[in-house]
């Protein structure tokens, strides 16, 4: 019987989610503005995790700095771009692999928000992607980066790329690092069976560097924000076993 509730409960959540993307890509497709399509998804993202079963909380959006950051997030489920979407306000990029750009209703979606995507595999062209989000940063945008780059099925924080804080050091802005809980239990990495179960972010305290080398300076703080997150996050740290 436990099975069955549980498959009839995915079954909902997949309908609810396709039915509310839909609605989401009909209307940013023809909305101008990216702020008021931004703001129009965190509408629909918010209503998701709602309907779905899955109360979200958000704590620290009062640390965010007034102008340009960088936040910086563990990652530990597809569910976390729906999640950043609900919690923040609409004026984050996001910085995605580029394999969401092939995914018909979620590329095309998130072409429409001012998603950045990267390339993880090919150097060439991971290199020109890393260039363009640089010049984006440098032109006064707020990104969001999993600097993981992915997620494993065992709880716990990878290592960092250096990305996000190269881009934080170049644009001469805050890091923020911002700690998401709840959406490895509510859809579990290598599982098809999303589960109700509330979620939470937590921004924390924004980072400044104080090394005047940009290599130097990403690196301190991509030690500063992981540490950060990994004492509020009460997972293993996985890059160290």
């Amino acid at each position: 019987m436990r099975a069955l509730i549980r498959f009839a409960y995915a079954l909902y959540a997949y309908l609810l989610f396709g039915l509310l993307g839909l609605a989401a890509l009909a209307v940013v497709v023809v909305m101008p503005g990216l702020e008021r399509r931004r703001a129009a998804v965190r509408t629909v993202a918010r209503a998701f995790l709602r309907l779905a079963g899955m109360p979200l909380t958000v704590s620290g959006l009062e640390r965010l700095p007034a102008g340009q950051c960088v936040l910086v997030a563990n990652h530990a489920s597809y569910l976390d771009g729906v999640v950043f979407s609900a919690a923040l306000p609409p004026r984050f990029s996001f910085i995605i692999k580029r394999e969401m750009a092939r995914v018909p209703l979620a590329g095309s979606l998130l072409r429409r928000i001012g998603a950045h995507f990267v390339e993880r595999f090919n150097r060439n062209r991971g290199a020109a992607d890393a260039r363009r989000v640089l010049r984006n940063a440098e032109n006064g945008h707020s990104l969001v980066f999993f600097p993981e780059g992915t997620f494993s099925a065992q709880p716990g924080l990878l290592k960092f790329h250096a990305g996000a804080f190269l881009t934080a050091v170049r644009a001469r802005c805050p890091v923020v690092p911002v700690v998401v809980r709840g959406t490895r239990a509510a859809f579990p990495p290598g599982s098809y069976l999303p589960q109700p179960t509330s979620v939470s972010v937590e921004l924390l305290a924004p980072l400044a560097a104080s090394s005047s080398d940009a290599t130097a300076a990403a690196e301190e703080l991509r030690a500063r924000a992981r540490g950060a997150i990994l004492s509020h996050l009460h997972e293993p740290d996985l890059a160290a076993a």
